[in-house]
Parts: C-alpha cells; sequence; structure tokens
C-alpha cells in the first residue's frame, strides 16, 4: 500500500465487511491487461508514431519551454480555429494533428459522470465514491484532503488512457456554507474560511502535482468554483440565475474570498470558475475587477478562467447585462475569462471582432491561457502509454486501498453529536438483536449526494450493521418525504430489540443544486416516528442523521429516550459500513462539524438573500455562521464528541507581541486600535504555541485541536476565529506535544470596513477547548 495511507489512516476498524473475498475477486479480474488507448480516440496531439509531419512543429518539441511551445501553436491557427479553443467542447484542427479536447469533468468527491468528459462503460464500470465534501471536512484532516485527491487523479488518469475521462476537472466547490437551507452546501467545506482554504489547497495538491515532483507539470487540472459569493441557487423564487449579491468590501475580503485566494496561491490551482450570480450589480464572468484585476492580477493564477455553464448566455439573456450578444461575447473576454462553459463564446465571438469590440490578441490571450494547461497536462506530448502516467487503466480504478480509503473518510468524519452514558458504543457480542429503521436505513444512491459517478460498489447502513449483528429492518417512512410514517410497526421491532438505530435525514429530494430549503425541520412524520420509537425502545436508542445540511433537532436532543446522535453526512460508497465502524466502537467518532446547526426561528426571520456576516443590531439582523451569529443555535461549529476524554494544557504561549513601526509611523503619536498588515511590519513576526494533549480515556482515538482567537473588538470583528487546526491519533492513556506557529499578520489581523487587514491592538484571547491565554498585541 502506497505510505501516504499510513498519515490519514488513524482509526482502523476490523474487517467486518462479508464482501471482501468478492471485492478482491473483482480486483484482480480487473488486472487482465487492457490495452491503453487515448482520450478522445487512437489520435493523439503530436503523436509522431502516427503523423510523423508534427515532428517540424514546435509545440510539438516536449524538450521546449511551455511558453514557446504555445506561442508557436497560437500563431499557427486562423481566428476561427482560436474560437473553437475557447468552448469546452474545443475543435479539432486536423492540418496540425490536433483532435477535439473535452474540458469538462468533475470530480468533486470521486471521478463523475457529471458532464459530457467522463464516462463509464464495461470496461470501467465505477470509480470510488468517497463521502459528499461535507462529510470529508468534519474529519479537519488536511492530509486526508490531499490522499482524497491523490486516488481520485490516479483513477481519473487511468481512465483517461482507456478513452474515458479528460483531465481537466471542475472541482472542488469551495463556496462558503452561509446559510443552512443551500441546497449546494452539501458540497462545500462548511462555513468557516480557513477550513474551506485549507481543503481546497490540500485537495487541489492532492490532484494536481505530478508524481515525478515537476512543479510545471500537472496530473490533472483541477478547478476552483464558485467564484464569488455564490450561495444561493433557488429560495422563494429567487434563484441563481436572477440573483445579485450584495456585499459589502469587508465580507467580501474577510469570507467570500480567502477561499479562492488560497486555491491559487497556496493550491496553485490550474482554473478558477466564475459564477452565475451577479456581484454587486456586475455578473461575476463579466467583471474585469474580479477577473482580471484579482485572480490573474493581485494572485497571479497559472492556468485559465472558465464560466459556470451558459452563464455568459446568463448574462446576456437573463440579466440583460449587455444589450448584444457581441457585447457580451467581449465582455466576458475582456474581463479576463479564457473558456465558456458552453457554446455562446463559439457563436458570438467572431462577430464581436468583426465589430470591432475585440481584437484578435484578446482571443489570443485566452487560447495561450487554455493551450498552456493542456501543455502542462501533456496533451501534446503524443502517446499518453508513453508519459508518466502511461500504465495506468482499469486495473488501478476502484483498488481495494482506494475503496478502504473511501470508508476511512467516512469513519474520520461522522460527527457524534450526543451520547449518554452506557449508549454509545454497542456492544456487537451483547446486542442479539439490533431494530433498524428509517427511510435512509438500506439507501444506496443518498449516500454519494451529488456530483457523484457509478461507485465501486456500495454498503448500505443497514448491510454494515447486519455485518456483525442480527437485524431486523423497517423503512418506517416510504421515502424521506415522510407523508405517513409505520409508527405501530416501528414501535414494535424497537420494543423487541435489544438497541435500535433510526437512519432518517433527507436526501436530493428535498437539497440540491437548483433547490433550496425552506426551513431546517427533519420532513413530514419523521419527528412522530422518531419521537415514538424512542418512547417504545427497550435498550439505547441512536439516531443517525443523513443529509448535507444541518436541521432543527431540539426534540431529539432533549428527549432522554434518544441515547445518541450520529450525523454522517452523504458519506459515500462505503458509508454503511463506516457508520456501522463507528456505533460498534471498531472507530472512535473523531469529526467535527464544519457548520452551525441553528434553530428553525433563525430562517423564519433571516431572509436567504442577506449576504451580510455580520449582525445588526439596529433591526434584529443576528448575522451568519459561528464568527458573527449572536443568537440561539441547536450545534455549533467544532462540536462533536468522541469514546474518549480528552484534556489540552498550555506549554509554551507568549503574553505580548510587539508589531515594530517606523519612528515616524502616525501610531506612533496618535492612538491606534489597529495598524496595517504590510510587510515592512510583518517580517517574521510569528511566535510559536505549544501544548499538551492526553487522551485520558481507554479508547483509541483521534482528535482536533482548533486555535481559536477572539480579537478586540475593532472594525466590526468577528466575535471569534479559527487560527488553526490539527489532528492527532492518541491511544488510550496517552499525550501528545502540538505546535502551532502563528503569524502575526495573517492570523491575528481582521478585515476593516474598507476590505484592508488590519492588525488589531489590544487584548486577544487565545482559545483551545476550555483553556484560554490572553496575549497583548502592542507597538
Amino acid at each position: 500500500m502506497p505510505s501516504f495511507f499510513s498519515s490519514v489512516f488513524e482509526n482502523r476498524a476490523p474487517k467486518v465487511s462479508l464482501f471482501l473475498g468478492v471485492l478482491i475477486s473483482l480486483h484482480c479480474f480487473s488486472l487482465i491487461s487492457v490495452r491503453v488507448f487515448a482520450q478522445t480516440s487512437s489520435v493523439f496531439a503530436c503523436d509522431t508514431t502516427k503523423n510523423p509531419e508534427v515532428t517540424s512543429y514546435s509545440f510539438c518539441n516536449a524538450s521546449l519551454g511551455t511558453d514557446a511551445r504555445v506561442a508557436d501553436l497560437v500563431q499557427r491557427l486562423t481566428l476561427q480555429e482560436k474560437i473553437l479553443f475557447i468552448v469546452n467542447s474545443a475543435g479539432s484542427v486536423s492540418r496540425l494533428g490536433i483532435p477535439k479536447y473535452e474540458w469538462w469533468s468533475e470530480a468533486l468527491h470521486g471521478v463523475s459522470n457529471v458532464g459530457p468528459g467522463t464516462k463509464f462503460s464495461s470496461l470501467v464500470p465505477g470509480a470510488t465514491s468517497f463521502p459528499q465534501v461535507i462529510l470529508t471536512a468534519a474529519s479537519f484532516n488536511t492530509s486526508l484532503f490531499e490522499a482524497i485527491g491523490r486516488v481520485v487523479s490516479t483513477e481519473a488518469r487511468a481512465m483517461y488512457n482507456v478513452g474515458l475521462a479528460g483531465l481537466t476537472y471542475w472541482s472542488p466547490n469551495i463556496n462558503i456554507f452561509r446559510d443552512p437551507r443551500w441546497g449546494r452546501g452539501q458540497e462545500t467545506p462548511g462555513e468557516d474560511p480557513l477550513l474551506s482554504s485549507k481543503y481546497g489547497s490540500s485537495y487541489v495538491k492532492g490532484l494536481q502535482q505530478s508524481d515525478d515532483g515537476d512543479p510545471t507539470r500537472l496530473k490533472v487540472a483541477a478547478c476552483c468554483k464558485h467564484y464569488t459569493a455564490y450561495d444561493l441557487d433557488n429560495w422563494k423564487g429567487v434563484d441563481r440565475y436572477h440573483f445579485n449579491a450584495v456585499v459589502t468590501q469587508q465580507d467580501m475580503d474577510d469570507t467570500f474570498q480567502p477561499p479562492f485566494k488560497s486555491c491559487v496561491i497556496d493550491g496553485n490551482v490550474a482554473s478558477v470558475m466564475c459564477s452565475y450570480n451577479q456581484v454587486n450589480g456586475k455578473p461575476t464572468c463579466a467583471d474585469p475587477d474580479l477577473l482580471a484585476g484579482v485572480i490573474r492580477g493581485q494572485w497571479k493564477l497559472n492556468g485559465y478562467i472558465v464560466s459556470d455553464c451558459d452563464s455568459v448566455d446568463v448574462f446576456y439573456k437573463t440579466q440583460h447585462y449587455t444589450k448584444t450578444p457581441e457585447e457580451a461575447a467581449a465582455k466576458a473576454i475582456l474581463a479576463g475569462l479564457d473558456l465558456n462553459c458552453g457554446s455562446f463564446l463559439g457563436q458570438h465571438t467572431g462577430a464581436a471582432v468583426k465589430a470591432g469590440l475585440l481584437n484578435e490578441t484578446d482571443i489570443d490571450k485566452a487560447v495561450t491561457n487554455n493551450f498552456a494547461t493542456l501543455m502542462r497536462l501533456g496533451f501534446f506530448d503524443g502517446d499518453p502509454s508513453k508519459q508518466i502516467y502511461g500504465k495506468l487503466g482499469p486495473k488501478d480504478v476502484c483498488t481495494p486501498e482506494h475503496q478502504e480509503l473511501a470508508r476511512e473518510a467516512a469513519r474520520q468524519g461522522i460527527v457524534l453529536l450526543k451520547n449518554s452514558a452506557g449508549s454509545l458504543p454497542l456492544s456487537a457480542t451483547a446486542i442479539k438483536t439490533l431494530a433498524v429503521i428509517g427511510p435512509n436505513a438500506n439507501v444506496t444512491k443518498t449516500m454519494i449526494g451529488n456530483y457523484a459517478g457509478f461507485p465501486c460498489k456500495y454498503t448500505t447502513p443497514l448491510q454494515g450493521l447486519t455485518a456483525s449483528v442480527a437485524t431486523t429492518y423497517l423503512p418506517g417512512c416510504s421515502n424521506v418525504a415522510c407523508g405517513t410514517a409505520q409508527v405501530d410497526d416501528a414501535k414494535k421491532i424497537a420494543a423487541s430489540a435489544d438497541a435500535t438505530v433510526l437512519v432518517m435525514g433527507i436526501d436530493q429530494s428535498l437539497e440540491r443544486e437548483s433547490f433550496d430549503r425552506v426551513d431546517l425541520l427533519l420532513p413530514g412524520q419523521q419527528p412522530l416516528l422518531i419521537t415514538e420509537v424512542a418512547k417504545a425502545a427497550k435498550g439505547p436508542m441512536i439516531l443517525v442523521i443523513m443529509s448535507g445540511g444541518g436541521f432543527d433537532i431540539s426534540f431529539a436532543k432533549n428527549n432522554d429516550n434518544i441515547t445518541s446522535i450520529l450525523w454522517v453526512g452523504y458519506p459515500g460508497e462505503a458509508g454503511g459500513a463506516a457508520i456501522a465502524d463507528v456505533i460498534f466502537g471498531y472507530s472512535n467518532p473523531s469529526g467535527r462539524l464544519p457548520m452551525t446547526w441553528y434553530p428553525q426561528s433563525y430562517v423564519d426571520k433571516v431572509p436567504m438573500t442577506n449576504m451580510n456576516m455580520r449582525p445588526d443590531p439596529s433591526n434584529g439582523y443576528p448575522g451568519r455562521t459561528y464568527r458573527f451569529y449572536t443568537g440561539e443555535t441547536i450545534y455549533t461549529f467544532g462540536d462533536g464528541l468522541s469514546y474518549s476524554k480528552f484534556s489540552h494544557q498550555l506549554v509554551k504561549a507568549p503574553q505580548l507581541v510587539s508589531i515594530p513601526l517606523e519612528e515616524d509611523h502616525v501610531c506612533r503619536s496618535s492612538e491606534c486600535k489597529s495598524v496595517e498588515a504590510v510587510e515592512q511590519c510583518c517580517k517574521n513576526l510569528a511566535f510559536d504555541i505549544h501544548l499538551r494533549v492526553q487522551n485520558k480515556g481507554r479508547y483509541s482515538g483521534s482528535h482536533t485541536i482548533f486555535l481559536f482567537s477572539i480579537p478586540p473588538s475593532v472594525h466590526n470583528s468577528p466575535q471569534k476565529h479559527l487560527l488553526g487546526f490539527q489532528k492527532v491519533s492518541l491511544t488510550g492513556k496517552s499525550e501528545s506535544l502540538v505546535r502551532f506557529k502563528v503569524d502575526v499578520c495573517k492570523d491575528l489581523s481582521v478585515v476593516d470596513e474598507l476590505g484592508s487587514r488590519k492588525v488589531a491592538l489590544g487584548q486577544h484571547v487565545l482559545h483551545v477547548g476550555n483553556l484560554k491565554h490572553l496575549l497583548s498585541v502592542r507597538i
């Protein structure tokens, strides 16, 4: 097994799976050798064996630099040919031996067949389907995020080699989960800008980094989306195609932009996708400040900018942002758009040039960025079987190691929200009969959420639990809407079982792309079924919630008959096995919520269209996310229990940090609440925090250490924000030293009302768990 698994596998469960034998035989069957073909056909760009005349083209000379090769290719193309390469279904130029290429493939949590660039066949019938991102994010494990990216890119390359997939993947989605009703919150890493940044840059590295260590090469090209302030799909008649997100500069730079900035700067992502919505009256795909100004100018993107599908068409036809389609094409390209998902630029760019709205050099810039990405992927290096990933094929998809990582990712993400004494973990030897009830108890497709492909295989919750004990199963409702619950039958089997597991929640019928929720309650008669079964249950009663977003489940939280509550997200192909691993204690739960669970009253008074993160006491607006929200919560960001008790002890931390300023700095002569986080003050301004973490329980387990800061209240700063997190694995009754490096200007700064980063002067409170430490920052 590759060594990277050792850094992410923290709680190995006994192999309770019943189908390992089947799995191994399937794997052996897939080892039958398969001839490796091209992505589109057996003709490759720059294939000198099949097409000897291409040897004279500089763009086919792999010993030259990318820039020289791209420049040679671009100057050989006519305007009409160039336009073929600014749409996702790129055309072929047979006179230069360039085949068609489809840019649109997806890999949100595994290779997906959403998008025309990737398909499954009898050769590769499925790919490893990891948990939906919101659950993987709950692991707070950056090495896991990266390991999943590496597996996904290996499977993508293997499928590319047999003509089933592309090399450009429009993932991850790193939008902030701002509102609990958002149907696509499930695709994101949650509500916190730091977690979203770390997830995005880590997953991108896993997808992109070449195994030969060459930083100029790409294994596959990732894409961070949807830029920017996009987090409403369709709520009470307001849809993403018409929505104008009104965002303050402070919220923009403090909340919405950081994940994208990190994706480009830390992850070195090859692409950013602009969104459908407008931001402050301008479509994002037509905003030169956001695209050319920020992504390419300030952040120095090395890659291409792509539109969300048909978004150029949308800002012309739906938002009426321009009078003519030619103006729309020109606005998008001049703003910095390189590639149009859709056909709009293919249809109208030529006319825009003819009308004098664009120069051919503007098209050259766009195709240069697109071709440079394909060069870095080896698309112009001839037959891939002779390249670094040429030996990959169907045998490298759905390997036992990859499938085990999908199970491990689910185990690490599952969050234990409530656990009464004597409830979990259940003993597989003491429990003779287990009642398994609920509309999500025996589901398959529900577990893989959206933007998924075909998985290698499924293990449902019922199958996972039945692998350890005898079970009695009842769906309880015909679907998650639960119009009528089978209350009496459910009570009967719960009353006679040693323990009861209820698997409830929702699925894509109630939260998805283009469909936001309108409330936070479990649907239909689910609460009635849960409450009645809890009354009747003889032994421990475990409620499992399968969903992307959170719920107001205060009725269950406060009901003593419900002894344990687990949130399992959409846990991927091996979700049922992972749920059983946690319930029976083969794995000690270590997931933490990546988003706040609000009461129903929150959505009754907060319109989804209000983008403001900060509370407004003048009108009772309570703010959003743990960083700003001032009201009651059901559960909050970072909540999650373990079967062990962990303690923290501060070993080393400074009490004072001084910021060096020039002699004539204005803050030396007048009182300042903050100072600009500029390079001359910030250079090497950092300190270490050392903590001793102890596992006081008998169970081995992983533990996430959160380092939060409460900054001084200047510039309407967050009430608390996350500076860093680390995941450690500790055997029972053991301890470990954990170190955090705090960069003063990056970590202790806040964004002011104009969007500038300032270091807040005064008392900062650093805290880890129940531990608090005062730190004075002054000049």
